[in-house]
Order: structure tokens, then C-alpha cells, then sequence
């Protein structure tokens, strides 16, 4: 061990008189103090001017020498203090140093009844829910290419069982323009689904696939949620994760969000929700579905990045509808209005002299329609439904949504400088028109398109027709 007080490789710098060279002093060998201390250095002879440079290199590499020899001998006293540290630590505590390792056992989780009455464990849920969960491969077509051939689509998305004859819910977006459709189970089993219904305007669909003794899901109360209760989702991420699960706490129900025009009451929730969660479950504490979530309206937007924002449809708002699509191939009970109209803007406003700037301006009113029937007309302009304000095509839609077939409603129109009232109770959508929406769903992208979703670029398909890339 380097021993600093012996001080070994010390070198001391003097100045050599009037001679222009340089002279240097060894530091003596410090000897035990009943020692008489002899003092005599050895003198290097005086060299000429000339070799002073030379002197110098040889003495400065030296120094360097002795100085990286200090600095490893430093080093390994400390290194060597330290293990003699912990050494007599663990001496002190009783005997030699030793890695404390838990010996605990791994925890067993055990499959639950969901009741609605007993809350779970985040594990006990996982285990009693995931083989309730599937993951849903989709391939289908989107255009064509520079040389007029299909361009293949392929994406991913999640469901849930809610039948054990094989009734399988998911979100419409993830169906949409599906050609084959493929269901993979928590236990490895691929099964082919078949497209049942669906409906855009609730992102709500139904699938089948050939199968008995499922485990279906328990569906709960979403009215029941309060701000705060917690809530995990189960589903796959990315398209690869699968069965993955996340948690969080509800952020807000009966959130109010507009997504291309198309509005929507949601379940905000701060759980982790992806590309490819898209149609699985949330659930409650007590493991039941209270909601279906929907990566598409958490990441639509400004497309800022955002975190801990997620979304959810409340299964109260769907379930009835999704009986109807189960029954029916698409939702019977959907209100219809029977009028062709559009937001009213201010221009239209100065064009016409209206006293009013917003609400729904009546185009046309179909005829034998529940518009014609309250005796709407052209030119009016909506501008309450009951109580709840419109000032846009889309805020009518989202009214629409709280009312079925048959249900009547006052509404509130602008018509020749004065505002009237009007009853009107609602049609069903009319079933030819929902047998077309269900043939001819809308495409996925544009009618010239590449599978990465940009716009058509003949330089780009030329080169990915025949290199791949």
C-alpha cells in the first residue's frame, strides 16, 4: 500500500544560483525520530546551457511517471479501505459481509366470480377477464396503385366476448372495409370472424365466429362511475402486445368530444390507451365492462402527443343498440329526422337577413318524413331540441344520439324574423338505407391511396411495386 507520509516520489523545484540552469533536490527518506536525520542529497552536477532541454523532457516525463504511480497506488488503498469497511460492517453485525435475498413465495392468484358486489385485485381481474379478450387482425383493400392494382390494408384491434356461442364486440373502425377478419384467443386458438353489423356513428360492431362454451364478460353500470374510481383496460396495443393490461382512474365521465365532425360521449380515463386497444373492455374494480374503449379519439386532435389521456364508450349508451345489431345486422331504433340540412354560418346569415347566426338550416324535407309531419320547411332554421342548444350540424347529431325512434321532441326554429315551436317525434331510420350503409361501408382512406395512408405519388408506388420497400 502507498504510504503518503514516506512521500516517496516528492520532487522539489529550486532555483540553481546565478547559473543559468536549472537544479533539483530528492527529498530525504524520513527515518523513525530517535533517528539522527541525515541530510546529505546527493548533487547532480551542474549541466551545460545546451543539454538544458533534454534535462528537462527526461525530468518532466518523470514526473508524469511518478505522478500516474501515485494516483494507482491511491487508488487502490481507497478501494482497498473500502472493502475493509464493509468487511468490518458485516463483521460488526454479527458475522461476514452477506446479500440479503427474500425468500417470500410467489403469490398466488385465483380465478374470481365476478359478482358486483366483491372488488378484485388488478391480478385476480386479469386473470378472471383475459380469456374474455381478443385480439382482431383485419386485412381488406384501399385504392389502387400507380398501375391500377389494389393496395393491400392491413391493421389491429381488440374485442371482447360477450356471448359463449361467439358474439364478439369491437369498435366499427377497426371492421371497417374489413375483407377477412381473424379473432386470436388468450390460449392461442385463431379463429375466422364473420362481420355481423355495426353502426359509424356510435363506432359500435359485432362480430361472430364459429365457437361454444366461451367465457363471456360481466357488463356493468357506466352510469355509476364516478371521477376517481379505478379502471383497467385489457386489450393489444400496437397490434402486438397482446393481451396487455393497463390502469388508471376515471378522469371524467360524459365527456364530450367531437371527432371529424362527429360527436361522442365518453368515458375519459388516465390508463394507457394505444393503437390497437381499439374495441377492448374497461372495466370496474369489480371486474365488469363498463366501457369500450377507443384509441382513435385518444390520439385525434391537434396531433399533439399527449399522455394519460384515454377514451372509452359507456356501454349503457350502446348495449341496447348492440342487441339490435345482434337481431337485426344494424340499429332499428336510430332517430330520423328526414331533413337534408347544414350548419348555418354568418355569411349565410347576411345573405338571407336573418336575425339569428348559428343553428341548422333546413336545405330540403323528405317527404312522408318526421320533419314534413311537424311541418318544417325550407329554409328554417333549428335551433333547440328540447332543452339542449344546436348551433351546428354536428351539435344535432350529438342531440340525436340521446333519443330513440318514436321518442318526441320541441323543437326550436327560426322561421320569416321570429322563433316557433314545433313537436316532432322521431322515425327510425328507414331499412333500405341502413341494409346500403351496411353494404357499402365507407372506405378507410383515399380512392388513390398507398398502405401507408399518403396520397397518391406515382414516383413512390413505382418504387415500392418493384423494390418493396
Amino acid at each position: 500500500m502507498y504510504d503518503d507520509m514516506k512521500n516517496y516520489y516528492h520532487y522539489k523545484y529550486e532555483r540553481g544560483g546565478d547559473r543559468p540552469g536549472q537544479r533539483y533536490e530528492t527529498q530525504p527518506v524520513q527515518q523513525a525520530p530517535q533517528q539522527p536525520v541525515q541530510q546529505n542529497p546527493v548533487q547532480p552536477p551542474v549541466q551545460e546551457m545546451n543539454p538544458v532541454k533534454k534535462q528537462k523532457k527526461s525530468r518532466t516525463w518523470l514526473k508524469i511517471a511518478a505522478l500516474a504511480l501515485t494516483c494507482t497506488l491511491l487508488g487502490g488503498a481507497v478501494g482497498g479501505g473500502m472493502a475493509w469497511g464493509l468487511m468490518s460492517r458485516g463483521k460488526s453485525a454479527g458475522g461476514s459481509a452477506e446479500v440479503q435475498v427474500s425468500n417470500r413465495p410467489a403469490s398466488e392468484v385465483s380465478i374470481q366470480k365476478v359478482d358486483g358486489v366483491s372488488a378484485l385485485t388488478d391480478a385476480e381481474l386479469y386473470a378472471s377477464n383475459v380469456n374474455s379478450v381478443v385480439s382482431i387482425n383485419v386485412t381488406g383493400t384501399s385504392g389502387t396503385n400507380f398501375f391500377g392494382q389494389p393496395v393491400m390494408t392491413a391493421s389491429a384491434g381488440s374485442g371482447f366476448v360477450l356471448t359463449r356461442d361467439g358474439y364478439i364486440v369491437t369498435n366499427y373502425h377497426v371492421v371497417k372495409n374489413a375483407e377477412t377478419v381473424k379473432v386470436t384467443m388468450y390460449n392461442g386458438d385463431e379463429l375466422e370472424a364473420k362481420y355481423v353489423g355495426g353502426d359509424e356513428d356510435y363506432d359500435i360492431a359485432v362480430i361472430k365466429v364459429e365457437a361454444t362454451n366461451l367465457q363471456p364478460v360481466t357488463l356493468g353500470d357506466s352510469d355509476t362511475l364516478n371521477v376517481g374510481d379505478h379502471v383497467l383496460a385489457i386489450g393489444n396495443p400496437l397490434g402486438e402486445l397482446t393481451f396487455s393490461m393497463s390502469g388508471g382512474m376515471v378522469s371524467s365521465v360524459n365527456r364530450a368530444i367531437n371527432v371529424d365532425g362527429t360527436p361522442f360521449n365518453m368515458i375519459q380515463t388516465d390508463a394507457s390507451i394505444n393503437s390497437g386497444n381499439s374495441g377492448g373492455p374497461l372495466f370496474n374494480q369489480y371486474g365488469e365492462v363498463v366501457g369500450i374503449v377507443s384509441a382513435k379519439y385518444s390520439s385525434s386532435g391537434s396531433g399533439a402527443s399527449v399522455e394519460g389521456l384515454g377514451f372509452a364508450i359507456p356501454i349503457n349508451d350502446v348495449f341496447a343498440m348492440i342487441e339490435d345489431i345482434m337481431t337485426n345486422g344494424f340499429v332499428t331504433n336510430k332517430p330520423y329526422l328526414g331533413i337534408n340540412g347544414g350548419t348555418l354560418t354568418e355569411q349565410m346569415a347576411d345573405q338571407y337577413r336573418f336575425d339569428v347566426t348559428s343553428g341548422v338550416f333546413v336545405y330540403s324535407v323528405e317527404k312522408d318524413s318526421a320533419a314534413e309531419k311537424a311541418a318544417l320547411q325550407m329554409g328554417d332554421v333549428i335551433l333547440k331540441v328540447d332543452e339542449h342548444e344546436v348551433e351546428s350540424l354536428e351539435d344535432l347529431n350529438a342531440v340525436k344520439k340521446k333519443y330513440a325512434a318514436g321518442d318526441t321532441v320541441t323543437l326550436t326554429v327560426y322561421r320569416s324574423g321570429e322563433e316557433i315551436e314545433v313537436e316532432l317525434t322521431f322515425d327510425a331510420v328507414p331499412a333500405d338505407q341502413q341494409a346500403a350503409e351496411q353494404e357499402q361501408q365507407p372506405q378507410s382512406g383515399q380512392q388513390y391511396g398507398n398502405q401507408y395512408g399518403n396520397p397518391f405519388n406515382p414516383f413512390e408506388d413505382f418504387f415500392r411495386y418493384f423494390y418493396g420497400y
